[in-house]
């Protein structure tokens, strides 16, 4: 793999590149869905390939090739180039790529359990096993369990020199447990929803979770909640779990905060962003608690988002994103750095394969903890609600705009839990949500999140980021939604 990255390097330099890099691949995927006790889904797979990025005269042009010989390699430079000497002729301005030192380095994510190297029947077993706990439960209808695994072995060269190696293991495990009584259809999920908990781990993930001890309690909530009233149309103290706080951040912080979106460039796709340059380091984004970071360092070896080095050779960094409630950074990479007036890329440059080119992608973001323990904070919630797990979202273009709904909730009154509540939803704008933050719980509750599948790009890159999050408490917000006529 080296000597192919080296190869591809002097063809670029060779051919006059003012700059270029490649990443060559291998990728490896295992998927696995029980549904019931019938195997529903069963996948591996496997792809190499290599993807270049080329700039002529402040202009990028990217290619790529699954086959690794040197005329496909040589086919593949060479289209780069003709890209970018096309994106010339409608390129509003030209690139130019702030400095990284030279890296020529090896990481590896640090696994205790390689997921490959475990027997299928292992884990259709821990799935088996759920099943037949959560079906005892009288009106479960359907146990869908789930565990998917990748391993990413990547080289990064350039023609400044720099030469990185890099294998990275994400493992995700959870299941979900439906119940109906005919008329009614109630979901609960554990350790989250859509896929469960996931990062950047192996085996030693699915051992480390508690999938076992939790599943009596998720079957039960689930068939409570087709007996419980649902959440009321009102304003009101919320406290939402760590997990739907991750998502929360996921949409209303860190994708208004990719400056690729503050700028435009995503607007034909994903949008674009209410927090505009003109904001930065002044504006009120939220409470004087909230304090929110990108920490893709392998420090945080845990997240999806964790890494060495970004898909352009920079080194993982720590970047602060809000602080104390005020706007202070974005997420950029080396030929938009200037645009913010950085003088180096803070690491934000990611592809989903090797047959895309990278692009600016959230790392690990996440909310510092405060002092609370959750038992605290409920006690002095007079009257409010705890929304727990995440079962729908939405949220506009500018991610001003939103709407989530979890799988279950808690009323809270004279500061204790109550009775449970179905479909509960809130609302509201991103600045008044975190202006209205008034409690953090602490590091003891404090979880990095990962989330598999954020989409993002032209075409279409699917990625994993990962948001470290305790429960937290927000003032009159609005609950459930009201009904009209």
């Amino acid at each position: 793999m080296k000597e192919i990255a080296e190869i591809a390097v002097d063809m670029a330099r060779t051919r006059g590149a003012e700059y270029a890099d490649l990443r060559v691949m291998e990728i490896k995927r295992e998927t696995l869905e029980m549904q019931n006790q019938v195997p529903t889904q069963l996948e591996f797979e496997e792809s190499q390939g290599v993807g270049i990025r080329i700039m002529v005269q402040g202009c990028w042009g990217f290619a790529c090739t699954g086959k690794l010989d040197r005329d496909a390699i040589e086919t593949a430079v060479k289209k780069a180039f003709e890209n970018a000497e096309a994106a010339q002729r409608t390129c509003r301005q030209h690139m130019q790529l702030a400095p990284e030192p030279v890296h020529v380095e090896a990481w590896s994510t640090p696994i205790h359990h390689d997921p490959f190297e475990i027997a299928l029947e292992e884990k259709l077993e821990l799935l088996d096993k759920i099943y037949q706990i959560c079906h005892r439960i009288r009106g479960v209808k359907t146990v869908i369990g789930q565990m998917a695994f990748e391993k990413r072995y990547q080289v990064f060269a350039n023609t400044e020199g720099s030469l990185i190696e890099q294998t990275l293991y994400h493992s995700g495990v959870g299941y979900s447990v439906i119940a109906s009584d005919g008329n009614d259809i109630q979901i609960r999920s554990y350790p989250n929803s859509f896929g469960g908990q996931w990062a950047n781990m192996g085996y030693e993930l699915v051992y480390e979770w508690p999938l076992l001890e939790h599943a009596e309690r998720i079957s039960e909530e689930a068939v409570a909640l087709l007996s419980a009233p649902p959440c009321p149309c009102k304003k009101t103290d919320l406290i939402l779990d760590g997990s739907q706080l991750a998502l929360q951040i996921h949409e209303s912080c860190g994708h208004p905060l990719e400056l690729d979106r503050v700028l435009g460039y995503e607007a034909n796709f994903a949008g674009t962003s209410f927090l505009t340059l003109d904001k930065i380091g002044s504006y009120r984004y939220g409470s004087d608690i909230v304090n929110l970071y990108a920490d893709a360092r392998p420090t945080h070896t845990s997240g999806i988002g964790t890494f060495a080095f970004d898909d352009e050779g920079v080194a993982a960094q720590r970047t602060d994103l809000v602080k104390e409630g005020i706007l202070v950074g974005y997420l950029y990479s080396r030929d938009s750095a200037s645009v913010v007036g950085a003088s180096r890329s803070n690491g934000c440059m990611r592809a989903s394969s090797w047959n895309r080119p990278p692009i600016i992608r959230m790392t690990n973001i996440n909310l510092e903890p405060g002092e609370w323990s959750l038992d605290e904070l409920i006690q002095d919630t007079k009257d409010g609600i705890y929304m727990e797990t995440n079962k729908s979202w939405s949220i506009d273009d500018r991610r001003y705009n939103f709407q989530f709904g979890t799988e279950i909730a808690w009323e809270i009154k004279n500061g204790k839990k109550t009775r449970i509540l179905k479909n509960p939803t809130y609302g509201g704008t991103t600045p008044e949500f975190w202006q209205s933050c008034d409690a953090i719980c602490d590091q003891k509750a404090w979880v990095l999140w990962g989330l598999p599948n954020c989409g993002k790009g032209q075409p279409l890159q699917i990625i994993g980021t990962s948001h470290g999050a305790s429960p937290a408490r927000f003032r009159n917000v609005q609950v459930g939604v009201a009904h009209v006529g």
